[in-house]
C-alpha cells in the first residue's frame, strides 16, 4: 500500500513538472523583424491626372477624354456639341487648360454618337475594363 501511494505521488510530481514548464515556443524568444520601410509619399495627383482619378472616382463604367483636332482649347460651341451628342454623359471636368474635357458615363457611347463625336474631336477611351 505504501508503494502504491508512493507510485502514485512520484507520477503526480512527473505530471506536476510537466505542466509546470513554459512550452518551447514561449522559450524562445520572438524573432525580431526589421524595421519595414515606410512607404515613400506618393507625390499628390496634379493636372490631368487628378481631374481623371476624380472622374474615375464617380465609379462610372465609360470614361472618355475629348480635345480639338485642331489642339486649341475647347469653346462654348464645342461645350454645347458634346453636351447634345453625349446628353449620357454625367460628369464633365475641363482640363490641360481647357483642352480637353473628361466625362464619366455608364451608358457606352460607342452604342449612342461616338461616331459623330470623332469626327470633331480627338477621343480617347479611360475606361477600366
Amino acid at each position: 500500500m505504501k508503494l502504491n501511494r508512493l507510485l502514485v505521488l512520484l507520477t503526480f510530481l512527473c505530471l506536476l513538472a510537466a505542466c509546470n514548464g513554459t512550452p518551447p515556443a514561449a522559450n524562445t524568444p520572438a524573432p525580431q523583424s526589421s524595421p519595414t520601410p515606410a512607404a515613400s509619399p506618393t507625390a499628390p495627383l496634379t493636372g490631368f491626372a487628378k481631374d481623371l482619378q476624380y472622374i474615375r472616382n464617380g465609379g462610372y463604367t465609360y470614361v472618355w477624354v475629348f480635345s480639338r483636332k485642331d489642339g486649341k482649347p475647347l469653346d462654348r460651341e464645342d461645350g454645347a456639341f458634346l453636351r447634345t451628342n453625349a446628353p449620357q454623359v454625367v460628369d464633365w471636368v475641363t482640363t490641360e487648360e481647357g483642352k480637353k474635357v473628361i466625362g464619366g458615363t455608364n451608358f457606352n457611347l460607342e452604342e449612342g454618337n461616338l461616331g459623330l463625336i470623332k469626327k470633331r474631336f480627338v477621343t480617347e477611351d479611360y475606361s477600366a475594363r
